[in-house]
């Protein structure tokens, strides 16, 4: 069965296209301003449903205009929404910064991100999706939703994990319990060397031992590295015009979680991950360029 649910942040993305990042006591001018649904977790699942997933969403939002977009726009996507929590408060913004050569840096209002409990969400009716896909949360406001992920992981036969900057900060205690039930943990080469202390390619070692199946290093401009039990590989990605490298592991993810429910090898899933990020980074935002199949 090819089904994935997702469950992590939903954001609301302010992009601003910027002259340059500044550092600290700089300045720079915004040239432009775009709106768009966000969350790691929700583009990797929109990823896959424009591929033909079936798919659903764990996540909350708050009583607002951004969390009816937010909403809306998973609805519009074909993304089922029955388990997205509607609570009072502020749902989650994201201030991204875009220079001029795409290269970005992010802001991130939780909102009521942070507060899911594991008693809000419907669980025995979640299982039905053969995968779940996990991403951080930034809890600042409390660990309620970072605890719901320790615990939702050993309802589900297949995990993956993208654990993004927030939870690699964290450190490895705290996402431990996750990292021993994931089937296929997905970070970058900074975060996976941050949780570890030792080059990516010894971390992943280290990930197998303790029992994750499939180990995905993303690399940016080098590609990704993949590790598994009797395989090791490095693919290079595709060449294509940068304009905007927002949510490009994202959506690499969802190449590569399409590739392995479609029963794929790892190099051909893979070959998609780095397929559908390539396409993501010629457009602005982490999901206008998000492509509905894939050659």
């Amino acid at each position: 069965m090819s089904s994935a649910i997702g469950f992590g942040a939903l954001n609301l993305d302010k992009i601003y296209t910027v002259d340059k990042i500044p550092k600290e006591d700089e300045e720079g001018f915004v040239i432009d301003l775009k709106l768009f649904p966000g969350g790691s977790a929700a583009n990797t699942i929109v990823g896959l449903s424009r591929l033909g997933i079936e798919t659903a969403y764990i996540g909350k939002v708050g009583s607002d205009e951004e969390g009816r977009i937010l909403l809306n726009d998973l609805k519009q996507e074909g993304v089922s929404t029955d388990f997205v929590i509607r609570a009072e408060g502020r749902s989650g913004t994201a201030m991204i910064f875009v220079d001029v050569k795409g290269n970005r840096a992010i802001l991130v209002d939780p909102g009521v991100n942070d507060t899911i409990n594991y008693s809000e969400i419907d669980v025995d009716s979640a299982k039905k999706y053969r995968l779940i896909h996990l991403t951080s949360f930034i809890c600042k406001n409390g660990l309620d939703s970072l605890n719901s992920q320790k615990r939702i992981v050993e309802e589900f036969e297949v995990v993956s994990f993208d654990p993004g900057m927030p939870y690699a900060e964290r450190g490895l205690g705290d996402i431990e319990k996750i990292l021993k039930n994931t089937t296929i943990f997905l970070p970058s080469r900074q975060e996976i060397e941050m949780l570890f202390s030792e080059n990516y390619k010894a971390a992943a070692e280290l990930c197998i031992q303790m029992g994750v199946e499939i180990v995905v290093v993303k690399l940016g401009s080098e590609g990704c590295w993949i590790k598994s039990n009797d395989k090791e590989l490095a693919l290079k990605p595709l060449s294509t015009k940068v304009v905007d490298t927002t949510g490009a592991g994202d959506a690499f993810n969802a190449g590569f979680l399409y590739g392995y429910l479609k029963g794929k090898d790892i190099e051909e899933c893979g070959r998609l991950g780095n397929f559908v990020a390539a396409k993501c980074i010629e457009r602005y935002g982490a999901r206008e360029g998000l492509p509905r199949k894939v050659d």
